[in-house]
């Protein structure tokens, strides 16, 4: 094997080039930093007025957070690498047979923020991927406990066995249907055909959602009654029991090309208004213990519902970095970019956030890898029961990672323990949410859980092909996005300012490079501060006559404050140097 892999690699990487002009820079630029605070300490003591006091104070504070903020920028920028990896080579390596099982998570939380079409099209994405279909499973999650949700994936249980084997026989690349409908997709009565399929479902579901209930005119067999019995009077989306739902089972339903379909599972966690939920992480850590009772799968897939899959070769590149030799042993995850369709020019919110999602992790991923951003990101499941060196067992041997489940996934047993492990008192006395499963004490889930594998030594790799592997949507309204700023500000600050803070904690766990990269995250909300009172005090300064910046007469102080900024800007514009 050692010999195919020489001439055959999966994946190779390389540091940049100019990397070293980067550290040069970054020491002329600390000189410049302390030159003004020395300024600004000087001007500090010499102010003879309230006002001038303030202002300098305060200026002085910006400033000192602002160097701060640019000390963790420069830890992106120690040994940034790219990666490149050769799926073409992969069944040189391993037979497509031996490919790992795979658990694939979409998470929802509500029906009418997040449609059931859009999850819909989410999953059939993801299903319809270039993979042995009997090694994957795929679970939504439905922290909502909507019925709509439930019979918009019994529905596309149905339109999936025609979607699949059209998407393989036709090589389709882009296997999302809305998606690929929106495309300019090759007319034929076959694809024809398919649409009108998929847009009768689409009207059936939204007629659904819009009436708010499920007639019994869509309900069209004993099973799936039996299913909406469960929402009774008392069911609400705070209050409700468990609801496990195995819409398609592996070996037994079968395409229209009689070829067999992925495990497709819709589980609602049950929830108590007297029990804490932990929201996302809560959900995502009941879909790790169901998914272990039920198929056990090494490598796991986390989905936001608007995550639509763009690549079907995905996962052969994942597995160009967890198969053949060597492999890291702790290597956690494997991380790809959050992108995002429908990007104009304009984009007014800046909601694209590039430097946080497709620059940043570069820099990341040539020291121990990038943090875990909430979607598109396969782990080991392994990496949720303790550090590389010690394994945490789990509180019985049907939740460990190694455990080989051998009865169907339909079988009484394991739908009962299934059930059991979803409980919404489960958790107590337990070590989920602390030392197992996705970490809980933020509103950042993401960030929280993956900043805390690598201080118990995972690290991971930030995988960027040119063809994204994820589109999602970005959010279209500024409440959305001023809530969605306030939810990781607030998020952050809770990590910043804990016992896990990485200006502490993260060092001692993983050194003072790394620790500056999460700090940057932890950080983040700070940047508020010396923005708004640049955008104030420079008027009252001039107003007050009262001097902020050193003159051009100081020659030391002078030359190295205004030909920092243009050395800055000249690094940071050449793309080669990156």
């Amino acid at each position: 094997m050692e010999s195919t892999l020489s001439k055959s690699p999966l994946h190779t990487l390389r540091c940049m080039r100019r990397t070293p002009f980067n550290r040069l820079f970054a020491g002329v630029y600390t000189t410049a930093i302390f030159a003004l605070l020395y300024h600004h300490v000087l001007i500090l003591l010499q102010s003879t007025t309230l006002v001038s006091f303030f202002i300098s104070t305060s200026m002085l504070i910006s400033d000192i957070l602002l160097g701060f903020m640019w000390s963790t920028t420069q830890s992106f920028r120690m040994r940034p690498i790219l990666r490149q990896q050769f799926p073409e080579n992969l069944e040189k390596v391993i037979d497509r047979k031996d490919f790992p099982a795979m658990d694939i998570f979409i998470c929802t939380a509500d029906p009418y923020k997040e449609p059931p079409m859009t999850v819909v099209n989410t999953a059939l994405s993801v299903m319809a991927y270039d993979y042995p279909p009997e090694k994957l499973s795929v679970y939504v999650s439905d922290d909502g406990g909507s019925e709509f949700t439930l019979f918009a994936f019994m529905e596309a249980a149905k339109f999936g066995k025609h979607w699949l084997p059209y998407c393989r026989n036709n090589n389709i690349v882009v296997r999302c249907p809305d998606a690929y409908f929106r495309s300019n997709y090759p007319r034929s009565s076959e694809t024809q055909k398919i649409k009108m399929m998929y847009e009768s479902m689409k009207i059936r579901v939204e007629t659904v959602v819009e009436r708010g209930k499920v007639s019994d005119e869509y309900v069209s067999s004993e099973e799936e009654r039996e299913a909406f019995n469960k929402w009774t009077q008392g069911f609400t989306r705070q209050d409700h029991p468990s609801v496990i739902q195995v819409l398609l089972e592996m070996g037994k339903d079968r395409d229209n090309t009689d070829k067999s379909m992925p495990n497709l599972i819709y589980v609602s966690r049950q929830k108590s208004k007297a029990s804490p939920h932990h929201f996302k992480a809560g959900a995502l850590n009941a879909l790790l213990r169901v998914s272990a009772i039920m198929t056990n799968s090494p490598i796991v897939l986390t989905l936001d519902c608007d995550m639509y899959s763009n690549d079907t070769q995905t996962l052969h590149r994942v597995l160009c970095y967890l198969t053949g030799s060597p492999c890291r042993p702790n290597l956690g995850y494997i991380q790809f970019p959050q992108r995002f369709h429908g990007l104009n020019e304009a984009d007014i919110y800046a909601c694209e956030f590039k430097r946080l999602f497709q620059v940043n992790p570069v820099g990341m991923d040539g020291l121990s890898g990038p943090s875990y951003v909430g979607t598109g990101c396969f782990f080991r499941r392994r990496v949720f029961f303790g550090a590389p060196s010690a394994f945490l067992p789990p509180e019985f041997p049907e939740l460990s990672p190694d455990n080989v489940v051998e009865k169907p996934i339909k079988a009484q047993p394991i739908l009962a323990l299934a059930n059991r492990v979803a409980g919404c008192n489960y958790e107590n006395q337990t070590n989920w949410g602390s030392k197992m499963g996705f970490k809980y004490g933020s509103l950042v889930e993401d960030y929280n859980t993956g900043y805390r594998l690598h201080c118990e030594g995972w690290n991971s790799v930030f995988c960027h092909p040119d063809r994204p592997a994820f589109l999602g949507d970005i959010p279209i309204s500024l409440n959305d996005v001023l809530s969605q700023t306030k939810r990781w500000s607030v998020g952050l600050l809770e990590v910043a300012f804990s016992k896990y803070c990485p200006l502490t904690f993260g060092a001692r766990a993983m050194g003072n490079i790394r620790a500056l990269c999460f700090a940057h995250y932890a950080f983040w909300p700070i940047w508020s501060i010396p923005i708004s009172t640049y955008a104030f005090l420079p008027q009252l300064a001039l107003l007050n006559n009262v001097s902020i910046f050193p003159e051009v007469s100081s020659a030391l102080v002078g030359n190295i404050t205004h030909i920092s900024p243009i050395l800055y800007y000249s690094f940071h514009n050449v793309p080669s140097l990156y």
